[in-house]
């Protein structure tokens, strides 16, 4: 008799792969199976805490629409004969056009042993300066600013500062949505402290607004005016930290006579932001009384043609008042990506060397002896904007895109598609089968995905974290380190590129940090070299720098007056306060960034289900008087255009956004919905220190689309792309799930329709209505389950969602349910949730309304009895939003 065998039980702790926040992850696994995710209480980033989309990253790892194989012209290939043409181009490339026409455009979702191995074959061994990432776009500003003040890109406070401050500032940031976790943790500081005030500095009212005291809807693209405006007002009032600035400062009268030119008082500069005057003062009352502040700044600042002066601004206010490096008091720039900051680290941006080392002669020096490299750089690469100008120039010949989707997040992005079918060879690395960028490639390769990835990352407070992996890698799936490395092996250099494990990558890397360094650099990870391979696997998350005298790590800099500068001072940097006019392209200025529940091009996060149902299509917020002069309606279908293209979303008509400008979420992809690709509108405008384009501040009109017909459609298996004008997409349970629209008949949809399945001899079709009146159901029932459903009519309808999801989870249909769907409604006492508000719960905003009518009048009060907002948090400025509309008597439906 042959013994049962019980499967084994392992937990790993690894590190989530979105945003900035860097929060320890626990999974545990029971054979191959991975129970929900769990936040790790150890990790001191989250304390257990994790956001809706971390605690939904068990929902992500199927491998449906995942990369599997190598493949060469669309044909699967081994992964021998796709190095072996890498390496062969690259050589070709070399000799006939020179190591300039050949790029690498990296992201902050690869580990910083990726991003090592890659930065140093191509700007120590290759001789190209242009290895450049997608942090090009969320953080070289914020880079930049550090550097020319503080002589290295080095941020000064951390996680703590903002829960020992007596102030919070928060620009341009709306952490409710995109930092999550740390947004909880600042609410949690104002619960715990009610004298904490919080001023959140944006020209829409986001959910962060629900934290604030003061919300300052500033005019777009006029913070530095605001800040030196407040740097003035903290002179006049006497609270300038003199001692400081004549100490260990340069360049303040000039900053400061700059900045006193453009002040008079606060009644004239709240005129120009455009803010409530009172509110102006109260912001600049607390911060001249307040010594422990924070400005918490994000892409708002960043993501600007004026980026870099946006953040000196900050950094000069805060260096003259002494607020820098010390508990509750800094100036704190956060990270979008949860690998940025590790990128920045090992050089992963063009105008960087490697280890925080950049182009002087001795520097130089230093990293070509530590690589012992025959062909390292001169000079900066191209930055990603003019990389993808060179490449459509003709000039650049090969391109090696590593784990991201440019074709989707790039500004004016059919001009980088352009581009891309310009170069002789594409290669993308990528765990996702199924992207705009993957589409565009000649050569494919497999990357193993998030719980495959062995490596390390560092989050916005410097802190470094191990990501391990806890799955087999699937199908042929490698790391971008050992992809890298083969390619540099096949090329010759086999001797400098021997790695075998990415401990021995993070090993070279803290050795480089150490070298010659006595001091001279910050980033010092000298008190991690030498590691074993089992001492890296067990590494606990620790802020650099580690080394003799901090070898726990060190949490703040800049508070004992040492800076990086030649002079050793930090520099005040003069700023002009100049913003944006209006563009030619259109009357309305259209801002970009996340939603709640979703992640960069939703490759990840549009795999589940759960985080799919809280926005389910692109959209676009604007304000009343600007959807009344256009004619629209809320819900209604809109086009957004200017001459670079079109897309085509939903309009939500808010007084959260200011006249004259709208907001479009970043996701949506081709692969999501039929016209929803915002980055094809915007233009190149980009900061002339930093190189980041401008994401928040493009010109465009917008009319409705008077649609014949709208409806829904419901496919157990993914069906494609539908044939009509409109369409958005996303995972519905056990289901695939479609938004649709369009202007003409229905025909070409309906035979579409028909043609997706075939048909068994058993299967019902289900008909009812007149599809000339686009007024139409049609269901396939197969062995009495639902199979597919269609409903189209001429209106907007509600078609109880959840209701017919629901339908497709049953393994045979009863009789009502059949007659039910016949009649396009649940019959009897069914429940429907609504809208889906905390998607951790699945609860829904009539339950909420409910639960309001029934006493329940606060977030909290709604949390004991519904459990909504008692998990993540992330619901909970809607919640309260929801409750104070009732309190006002306003509709919420």
């Amino acid at each position: 008799m042959t013994a049962m065998t019980t499967p084994c039980s392992a937990t790993t702790r690894t590190t989530c792969p979105y945003c900035g926040v860097g929060c320890g992850v626990s999974i545990s696994q029971t054979g191959d199976t991975v129970e929900p995710v769990s936040g790790d209480t150890h990790h001191p980033a989250n304390f257990g805490k994790l956001c809706v989309k971390g605690s939904a990253l068990h929902e992500t790892l199927a491998t449906d629409e995942r990369l599997l194989y190598p493949s060469i012209g669309g044909k699967q290939t081994s992964w021998d004969n796709a190095l072996n043409l890498i390496s062969d181009k690259i050589t070709q490339v070399l000799n006939t056009h020179g190591p300039e026409a050949i790029a690498i455009y990296a992201a902050g979702q690869i580990l910083t042993e990726d991003y090592y191995v890659a930065n140093k074959l191509m700007k120590g061994f290759i001789g190209s300066g242009n290895l450049d990432t997608n942090s090009r776009l969320c953080m070289a500003s914020a880079v930049a600013s550090y550097k020319r003040s503080l002589g290295s890109d080095t941020v000064p406070g951390c996680y703590e500062d903002l829960e020992q401050a007596e102030v919070l500032v928060l620009v341009g940031s709306n952490a409710a949505w995109a930092h999550p976790i740390l947004y909880q943790r600042m609410a949690a500081a104002k619960k715990s402290n009610p004298d904490l005030k919080v001023v959140v500095v944006d020209p829409r009212k986001t959910a962060t607004c629900d934290l604030a005291d003061v919300h300052l809807a500033i005019k777009p693209g006029s913070d530095a005016y605001l800040f030196n405006a407040l740097l003035a007002y903290s002179a006049q009032a006497g609270v300038l930290d003199t001692e400081f600035i004549e100490a260990h400062t340069e360049g303040f009268d000039d900053a400061i006579e700059q900045a006193l030119s453009e002040f008079t008082d606060i009644q004239d500069t709240a005129q120009t932001l455009e803010v409530d005057p009172q509110s102006l003062a109260t912001f600049f009352h607390w911060f001249v009384e307040s010594p422990k502040t924070v400005t918490l700044y994000s892409q708002g600042i960043n993501q600007s043609a004026t980026g870099t002066d946006k953040g000196n601004s900050i950094i000069n206010l805060h260096l003259a008042t002494g607020k820098i490096g010390k508990p509750g008091a800094s100036p704190f720039s956060i990270t979008g990506q949860p690998n940025a900051m590790g990128g920045r680290e090992v050089g992963g941006l063009a105008n960087q060397l490697a280890a925080h080392m950049d182009f002087s002669p001795s520097d130089r020096d230093r990293v070509r002896r530590f690589w012992k490299a025959p062909r390292l750089i001169s000079k900066p690469g191209l930055k990603a904007v003019d990389m993808f100008d060179a490449i459509k120039r003709g000039e650049i010949k090969f391109i090696w895109i590593m784990s991201t989707n440019p074709l989707v997040s790039m500004p004016d992005a059919d001009d980088v598609k352009a581009a891309l079918a310009n170069c002789e060879l594409v290669v993308v690395s990528d765990c996702m089968a199924n992207t705009d960028t993957t589409a565009a490639a000649d050569v494919l390769l497999p990357a193993c995905g998030w719980g495959e990835k062995n490596g390390t990352v560092t989050n916005s407070e410097r802190r470094i974290s191990r990501q391990r992996s806890f799955l087999a890698p699937s199908g042929e799936a490698k790391p971008d380190w050992w992809a890298l490395t083969q390619v540099a092996q096949r090329l010759g250099f086999a001797d400098d590129f021997p790695y075998q494990h990415p401990a021995e990558v993070f090993d070279e890397h803290a050795r480089l940090t150490a070298f010659e360094n006595n001091g001279s650099r910050y980033l010092d990870l000298s008190g991690l070299v030498g590691l074993s391979q089992h001492e890296y696997d067990t590494l606990t998350p620790i802020q650099w720098p580690v080394n003799q005298r901090y070898p726990a790590g060190r949490k703040r800099f800049f508070d004992d007056g040492r800076f990086y500068t030649p002079s050793g001072r930090a520099k005040f940097i003069t700023v002009t306060s100049e913003w944006p006019e209006p563009r030619p392209e259109g009357h309305l200025i259209m801002n970009t960034g996340r939603v709640r529940d979703h992640w960069h091009t939703m490759t990840r996060t549009a795999l589940s289900s759960r985080l799919a149902q809280h926005i389910r299509e692109p959209y676009a917020s604007l304000h009343p008087f600007d959807a009344e002069r256009a004619n629209i309606e809320t819900g209604q279908l809109i086009r957004v255009f200017n001459p670079r293209g079109e897309i085509l979303v939903r309009a939500v008509i808010t007084d959260d956004q200011r006249q004259g400008e709208i907001f479009v979420p970043m996701h949506w992809t081709s692969r999501y919905a039929s016209a929803g690709r915002m980055g094809s509108l915007i233009g190149k405008h980009r900061d002339p220190v930093s190189g980041q384009p401008e994401l928040k501040f493009t010109g465009v009109d917008m009319a409705p689309v008077e649609v014949a017909w709208q409806g829904l459609l419901l496919c157990r298996t993914d069906p494609g792309a539908p044939p009509c004008r409109y369409w958005a997409y996303g995972p519905a349970g056990d289901s695939h799930g479609f938004e649709l629209a369009d202007t003409c008949s229905t025909e070409a949809l309906l035979e579409w329709v028909q043609n997706l399945v075939e048909l068994h001899p058993d299967d019902q079709w289900v008909r009812i209505g007149d599809p000339a009146q686009s007024h139409f159901r049609l269901l396939l029932i197969r062995e009495q389950r639902l199979e597919l459903v269609l409903m189209l009519h001429q209106h907007t309808i509600d078609y109880s969602r959840q209701w017919l999801l629901d339908q497709f989870s049953q393994e045979r249909l009863s009789d009502a349910d059949r007659m039910a769907l016949i009649a396009g409604q649940p019959g009897g006492a069914y429940d429907n949730p609504g809208n889906i508000i905390c998607s951790c719960f699945s609860v829904g905003d009539k339950a909420i309304r409910a639960a309001i009518d029934a006493g329940c009048n606060s977030a909290e009060a709604l949390g004991e009895t519904l459990k909504c907002g008692t998990n993540c948090g992330s619901c909970i400025p809607e919640l309260t939003a929801l409750v104070q509309k009732c309190a006002n008597n306003e509709s919420i439906a």
